[in-house]
């Protein structure tokens, strides 16, 4: 418990800090360079998610950052077992990347200003139109050169087996078909036992964080793009129980 209350004050601090230097960096960003600022707040927020891996006792190993190109924003697609699968991947990402995320942390002082200014989204899964106002702001971001971090399985998974998937939504994968961007999959093992198998406690864990080879849409056999949910959660399936042999 003595952990988990140094990481919320360690976090509830940091967020008051970055409302001062990333509103300069905004200010820095409209009349300067943009890409410059962007990636500097970046580098400042992962700064910050890598201090609460440290504080949390977490060890994360990467596997296959070769598989996420350099030359062009991707999809990544990721399995989502826990809070920390985004603290984990968005600490390492190589450029600006945005996550797609549910309309629920709005409510959350101070964060969604932090994640606007990182490209985030915020899906409100209950209204439509407003969801598919979320989705096509995704394509604009990818072709503006941001790359997007989505859950296709829509809500974290709690079953027991890291290897057993609920079902990716097909509507996720949006992106890829109409950018014409590489969906990289991610595989994320043991997240949920820092935080969720014994919440509010927080334990030191392993976390694994496995990269895929790229996949573009274009190239896909129409069978795949008529059932792409289905065709990822398989190959994520296969690359968790890789990371499953490490653990």
């Amino acid at each position: 418990m003595f952990r988990f209350i140094i990481v919320v004050l360690y976090v509830v601090l940091f967020l008051l800090v970055s409302l001062p230097y990333l509103g300069l960096e905004w200010i820095l960003a409209r009349c300067f360079d943009k890409k410059k600022s962007d990636l500097r707040s970046l580098r400042f927020v992962q700064w910050g998610f890598k201090s609460v891996l440290f504080l949390s006792g977490v060890k994360v190993t990467f596997i296959g950052d070769e598989n996420i190109p350099a030359d062009e924003p991707v999809l990544y697609a990721g399995n989502h077992r826990g809070m920390f699968d985004i603290v984990a991947t968005y600490s390492h990402v190589p450029d600006l990347t945005g996550f797609i995320s549910k309309d629920n942390i709005l409510k959350v002082p101070i964060l969604p200003f932090v994640m606007k200014r990182l490209y985030c989204l915020f899906l409100n899964r209950k209204d439509p139109k407003e969801g598919m106002k979320t989705i096509t702001a995704s394509f604009d971001y990818i072709r503006r050169g941001v790359s997007m971090f989505i859950f296709p399985e829509g809500t974290r998974n709690r079953n027991d087996d890291n290897t057993q998937l609920l079902m990716m939504h097909n509507g996720s994968f949006k992106a890829a078909q109409r950018t014409g961007c590489p969906v990289v999959p991610v595989a994320i093992s043991n997240s949920d036992l820092v935080l969720e198998k014994q919440f509010p406690k927080i334990r030191p864990a392993h976390i694994i964080v496995r990269y895929g080879k790229p996949v573009y849409y274009k190239d896909l056999p129409e069978d795949a793009k008529k059932n792409i949910g289905d065709y990822f959660a398989a190959i994520i399936t296969e690359m968790l129980k890789e990371n499953a042999q490490l653990s």
